[in-house]
């Protein structure tokens, strides 16, 4: 168990200290803007937060499959109705934004995430979608979670804890992907 912890610890810190500013730097001259730890909104439409709510019930009970692209459009469509309530969101680990209204927010996770997690990091990809298309109607907002390197190497990554809550074509990126 202490070993355990010990290696967590450590995946925890690389993220931070190593995979994130690597990313940054990398980023740099692609990006018109760049940012670690990102405080992106305070304020969320009571529409979308209902529409993000309406997408979580749907997946949490299976009704759904996960669709970034229409949860996307879905969110766009109401994100900008009154009222907004003042909120919290979670900051953008790697944030960046191209000159033709391309957004891309990442949230970078260790390799194991723990199970219960994907549930709040779907909602998490969502209010940022919301977020941005408060401000920005019209941008292309790409939403990820973000695995800086497959314990599982030369197996693909493999996690069914995942299955159901994210789209793993769209909001995740593991390894040479990210």
């Amino acid at each position: 168990m202490a070993l355990f912890s010990f290696i967590h610890s450590l995946n925890t810190n690389f993220g931070t200290s190593i995979f994130e500013p690597v990313a940054i730097e990398i980023a740099k001259d692609r990006f018109q803007k760049v940012q670690s730890q990102a405080v992106i909104s305070d304020v969320l439409s009571e529409a979308a937060q209902y529409e993000i709510q309406h997408i979580m019930d749907n997946l949490s009970a299976g009704v759904a499959l996960p669709n970034k692209i229409q949860e996307v459009e879905m969110i766009r469509a109401c994100c900008q109705q009154l009222p907004f309530r003042k909120t919290k969101l979670t900051r953008v680990d790697i944030y960046l934004q191209d000159s033709e209204n391309n957004f891309y927010l990442f949230d970078l996770k260790t390799a194991k995430p723990n199970a219960g997690g994907f549930k709040e990091f779907k909602r998490t990809l969502l209010e940022w979608t919301a977020a941005i298309l408060a401000e920005n109607p019209t941008a292309r907002v790409y939403t990820v979670i973000a695995i800086p390197y497959n314990p599982y190497e030369p197996k693909p990554y493999q996690r069914w804890t995942m299955r159901g809550m994210l789209d793993l074509e769209h909001e995740l990126k593991v390894a040479e992907e990210f």
